[in-house]
């Protein structure tokens, strides 16, 4: 089955140029262009994508509003917003991941990056540029002052998943889990999944920005 896929931004040629790259994959398909936010939500209700491919920037609804719009909507839960951005360190990146986005790249990716990391969230998985990551939690979603997270919202959890959660916290996929922890992949996407269900988020993303907003992980220190 070809991966569904809404490409949503405000200039033409670029929205354009990125279908005929996307709809020229055998394993992909382009359903809808949208040229902003509340053209992508309609385009996203209507054919129920796999993946939005969302400039973060757009006149009118804008990309943030049109991902909180998706995420919310009882709907559209499996359809993954990817936010495509200029600037990767930025607020409005910060409030996109809030909102419910699968992750983040920049519009200065690779051709074959961008086919990668749209595979990667249809299949379910968070992508969180590498380089970013740090420096956007750092600066705009860490709270250290929340309370202990380990007697607070992640005490539902079992010693093995808040593990693993802190794992997944610190950027690791589910095979180096697996190694860290001498276990199975499956095991560890096992441990994944039942904490994600248990604190109620929509993926791996999501699962990363709370684990920094409660304290379970502090930007630049390692865990023992």
């Amino acid at each position: 089955m070809s991966i569904r896929v809404v490409v949503a931004d405000d200039q033409a040629l670029f929205r354009q140029t990125l279908a005929l790259l996307i709809g020229s994959e055998e394993d992909m398909e382009v359903v809808a262009e949208a040229a902003d936010g509340e053209q992508a939500f309609q385009a996203a209700l209507e054919h129920r994508p796999d993946v939005v491919l969302m400039d973060i920037r757009m006149p009118g609804t804008s990309g943030v509003e049109a991902t909180a719009m998706i995420a919310d909507h009882p709907d559209l839960t499996d359809v993954h917003v990817l936010i495509l951005t200029t600037f990767e360190v930025d607020e409005h990146v910060a409030q996109a991941i809030r909102a419910g986005a699968s992750g983040f790249i920049g519009k200065g990716i690779r051709a074959e990056d961008l086919l990668d990391a749209v595979r990667t969230v249809a299949g379910g998985s968070s992508l969180l540029s590498p380089i970013a990551t740090s420096a956007l939690i750092s600066r705009f979603l860490s709270t250290p002052s929340r309370a202990d997270s380990t007697s607070g919202i992640f005490g539902q959890l079992t010693p093995r998943e808040l593990e693993v959660v802190t794992l997944v916290a610190m950027g690791m996929s589910n095979d180096e889990i697996a190694a860290e922890l001498v276990i199975s992949a499956v095991t560890a996407k096992t441990h994944v999944n039942r904490a994600m269900t248990k604190l109620d988020v929509r993926d791996r993303a999501q699962l990363v920005v709370l684990a920094y907003q409660c304290g379970l992980v502090v930007p630049g220190r390692s865990v023992d």
